[in-house]
């Protein structure tokens, strides 16, 4: 199989609106899917170019658009070790998907290739997979139609999360190797997890049944699967909205970003005060708990808590194991709630990160501690272990039996943790893990620190190109002027705090806000809201 360029000029699929301009983000490419088509085709040549350049290493194609309602879609690329797609590449990836005609897209892809001294004749190995949409099969063909023009060797693994297709290219990519990650199958990833889950709960007592909320995507059938490799009296799991048959259905008044965003439990789940309960985004790559308290309050467990849940469980496991060379950290982004930041640094004295908001930041950041907990509030996040961290704790030896069990648990946690990026599933069995060895309710667990309140209010205007910021998106530099008048305002709030970011998608900015009650945190908000309205160029309604 050859790269064959008069294939890939000819059978080049036309832009479906002739207007339409393709950014790739730190999502990939995600739009309504009626105008992916021609994109598909051009992700299946990057992709085998990206193969050729890393000698032939299997990178991964994932479609899917995650949290998006269902109309929508998107793909992705996966590079070997399971990590997004390196930076410099997205560049490539815009280019190549506004590429209208054949004579255009072949002049990109000589320039990737003369750019990268790319040998042509280098095999190419490409991996890819979807998830529920109604839009995937028709936008699998656009994708294979471009790996076959591209000569590539392509492997269609089907229906799969997210999280699992970046496992697998891992796994395949370190086969072999003393870095092997596991088998390079969905029941490999299966049998990982759960036997890691049950040798980190060994000797407790089950906890009550797990409501899990799979937003009527790809994590109902896959959850279903996983629970068949582990006993009942392990683990108990109640899987709902699972419904992936019916049109309309996916992320739709269900799911890790409806509950975040709307601090309510899914229309569709009847719960109780005691009742456990979480919920998996579209594709399985999120996950929110929650619960509601005697007095009928809700009560979200987000991406922060899990973070403050994981630093500390794994901060004492390191002291137990007498490994206390190795040093955990935690990377957040300015969404990150204060309090959070607080009890992390000034309680548990962990040493705390904030970067730019996006995936491929955190866990670049992530990598620069032994033990790197990185999650968004949105409930994205993993843990990573750095080589030597897994070297001392695969090697470290125990002098009496505590200890033997905190090196046993931590081994146990390396397995468990998908550490190629956020995975509900992986995520879902560290927390009941840490809740299972602590006996913990999630009011308990909720117990650690106490949120501010805080709102997010969009605002639209007529160029979000214009907002530039610094300090890991926490300050504007431009429009000038803007950040004095924010900090103004803030500084008659108690506890207050407020930043402004443009959307990475659409014509608008966001504002955070956070203050010490419901009422100032609301009033922040929305006075920071209208400035932005009023100064920088607000279009329609004014907040």
């Amino acid at each position: 199989m050859s790269f064959d360029t008069a294939a890939i000029k000819s059978n080049i699929i036309p832009h479906e609106k002739p207007d339409f301009k393709y950014t790739y983000g730190t999502a990939g490419f995600r739009s309504n899917a009626d105008v992916l088509g021609s994109v598909m085709y051009k992700v299946a040549i990057l992709a085998s170019l990206r193969s050729k350049k890393l000698q032939g290493a299997t990178i991964g194609v994932m479609i899917t658009a995650s949290h998006n309602p269902e109309e929508d879609n998107g793909v992705k690329l996966v590079d070997p070790r399971g990590e997004m797609l390196e930076q410099s590449w997205e560049v490539y990836a815009t280019k190549l998907a506004n590429a209208n005609d054949g004579e255009t897209l072949y002049q990109a892809i000589e320039e990737i290739i003369s750019q990268n001294k790319i040998d042509i004749e280098t095999p190419a190995a490409v991996i890819y997979a979807y998830d529920t949409r109604p839009s995937c099969p028709e936008l699998v063909k656009c994708l294979e139609s471009g790996l076959k023009a591209s000569g590539a060797k392509s492997t269609n693994y089907g229906l799969k999360t997210t999280p699992m297709l970046h496992y697998l290219v891992r796994c395949i990519n370190t086969q072999g190797t003393n870095d092997a990650y596991g088998e390079p199958t969905e029941e490999g990833y299966y049998k990982k997890l759960t036997s890691a889950f049950a040798t980190a709960v060994k000797g407790k007592p089950r906890l009550s049944t797990l409501h899990v909320d799979c937003a009527n995507g790809v994590g109902a059938p896959k959850l279903r699967e996983l629970i068949q490799h582990i006993s009942s009296d392990v683990l108990s799991v109640d899987v709902v909205n699972d419904n992936i048959t019916s049109l309309g259905q996916l992320n739709k008044n269900c799911g890790a970003d409806y509950v975040k965003t709307n601090q309510r439990a899914p229309p569709s789940i009847s719960i109780t005060a005691g009742d456990r309960c979480c919920s998996y985004d579209g594709d399985a790559d999120r996950i929110v708990y929650y619960y509601v308290a005697q007095d009928g309050t809700f009560r979200l467990l987000d991406g922060d808590k899990i973070a403050g849940l994981a630093a500390n469980f794994i901060t004492e496991l390191v002291q137990e194991a007498g490994v206390e060379s190795i040093k955990v950290g935690v990377v957040q982004t300015a969404y990150a709630n204060g309090s959070s930041t607080n009890y992390l640094t000034k309680v548990l004295k962990v040493p705390v990160s904030c970067v730019s908001t996006g995936v491929k930041h955190l866990h670049h950041e992530a990598e620069k501690y032994d033990v790197g907990v990185y999650f968004e509030a949105n409930g994205h996040g993993t843990v990573l272990f750095s080589p030597d961290a897994l070297n001392t704790i695969k090697t470290v030896e125990a002098k009496n039996p505590a200890q033997k069990h905190a090196i046993s648990q931590l081994q146990a946690l390396t397995e468990l943790i998908n550490q190629t990026v956020g995975d509900a599933i992986s995520d879902m069995l560290l927390v009941e893990t840490i809740l299972t060895n602590r006996q913990w309710s999630l009011e308990e667990w909720d117990q650690a620190y106490t949120d501010l309140p805080n709102r997010l209010v969009k605002v639209v205007v007529a160029d979000r190109h214009i907002f530039k910021t610094t300090n890991a998106e926490r300050q504007l530099v431009e429009p000038v002027g803007l950040q004095a008048e924010i900090d103004g305002l803030v500084a008659k709030y108690s506890n207050g705090r407020s930043f402004v970011r443009a959307s990475g998608t659409e014509d608008a900015v966001r504002v955070y806000a956070e203050a010490a009650t419901r009422a100032e945190t609301d009033d922040l908000a929305f006075k920071v809201a209208q400035l932005v309205y009023d100064l920088a160029g607000g279009v329609g309604a004014r907040p």
